[in-house]
């Protein structure tokens, strides 16, 4: 697996708008209960982008970008301290890892071998684990400044960390460049063949973190012809089924709102929302491609994702229930957020259909997102 990336840009709170290109800023974020050190680095653009990222799970905290009349707000949830992100995590701009989304019964078998991971999701795995790359504090390798600012993490999950196999070293470089586009490349190189699906879980609201408003009047276009529909536990039941005459259709621009409570499809979770993987190609490509575009009629803000990966997990925040206090000092609901992220198809280690999450010694793993903002009149 070796796909290319590039990019840059975002945003993030705390920390006053850079006045020159490219500026990076770091600072400290608190400790773990353990005692050691948490780091936040902050990248700027001159066009009011910034993006903060702290070394706790190598998260995405804090993502700023203009509406339409040049205001900058965070248009992501997440938490202003460690506490937060200690009690009540939620994902909230998380790296997920070794394996983002779900694995059917927690096992999978590489050479004849099954391996046996934590159900962490009813009877299933998911995002690599009880403690996963989200959990884990990460190493800063690199900080750059300029018209592609950067900061570059690193973190190395021991062979057996979680049942998987294989030492596996991980990069997460962040960069934000003067286009206004925030890129995350996810690298990863292994001792032993194992299986790799790393990906970025933040939730957007492009009316503002703060607003509480929800993301139903969101307008969404998402490119993909067909989904990988689930069971009632959540895993794709092997089958790709055609968008066409169904809820999932977001080939034209679609209020998400608009057809979740339309009783037309059980697909949709509990009458609740959206969290399905879209199939937006067979494999990885060598260039990003575009996945998902959002907009926010409210604040005129427009959110482009693009990615290497093949398909896309939809997420409409169905699960936030309240008991989350974010940034603005309000409980995270129902509807608050959503989540993009490019990753290759749930349970794929057990769906050979869906093609390897396979990596072996001497391959390097990567996904590449970019998060690109722009505004409508």
């Amino acid at each position: 697996m070796n796909y290319l990336i590039r990019g840059a840009l975002i945003a993030a709170t705390m920390i006053p708008v850079a006045a020159q290109a490219g500026e990076t800023t770091r600072a400290s974020f608190g400790a773990l209960p353990d005692g050691r050190k948490v780091e936040a680095i902050t990248l700027s653009n001159q066009h009011g982008v910034r993006a903060t990222i702290i070394t706790y799970g190598a998260i995405l905290q804090a993502l700023s970008a203009p509406d339409r009349n040049g205001k900058s707000e965070d248009v992501t949830l997440g938490y202003t301290d460690m506490k937060g992100y200690l009690v009540a995590p939620n994902y909230f701009g998380a790296t997920v890892g070794r394996y983002a989304n779900r694995i059917k019964g927690g096992t999978f078998a590489i050479d004849g071998k099954t391996y046996t991971l934590a159900k962490n999701n009813g009877p299933n795995a998911l995002h690599g684990g009880p403690k996963g790359f989200d959990k884990q504090l990460w190493t800063v390798e690199k900080v750059t400044s300029g018209e592609n600012a950067s900061v570059t993490l690193r973190y190395v999950s021991a062979d057996g960390e979680e049942g998987y196999p294989g030492q596996l070293t991980v990069t997460a470089t962040y960069a934000l460049n003067e286009k206004n586009e925030l890129s995350v490349e996810y690298t990863a190189t292994t001792t032993k063949p194992t299986i790799v699906n790393i990906t970025n879980h933040s939730f957007f609201n492009l009316a503002g973190e703060a607003s509480q408003r929800s993301i139903y009047d969101h307008v969404v276009t998402i490119p993909a012809e067909t989904t990988t529909p689930v069971d009632a536990t959540l895993i794709p039941n092997g089958q790709l089924r055609p968008v066409e005459g169904t809820p999932f259709d977001f080939r034209k621009p679609m209020a998400i709102g608009a057809r979740i409570r339309d009783g037309r499809d059980p697909q949709i979770v509990f009458g609740q929302g959206y969290d399905e993987n879209f199939v937006i190609a067979k494999a990885p490509a060598a260039q990003p491609t575009l996945h998902a575009r959002v907009e926010d009629p409210s604040s005129g803000r427009v959110m482009e994702i693009l990615s290497n990966q093949p398909g896309v997990q939809f997420y409409t925040g169905n699960f936030l229930d309240g008991t989350a206090i974010g940034k603005s000092n309000h409980a995270y609901r129902q509807g608050d957020g959503l989540a993009l992220e490019p990753q290759l198809f749930p349970d794929t280690p057990n769906q050979p259909a869906f093609g390897s999450a396979r990596l072996n010694p001497g391959q390097t793993y990567r996904n590449v997102i970019v998060y690109r903002f722009s505004t409508t009149n």
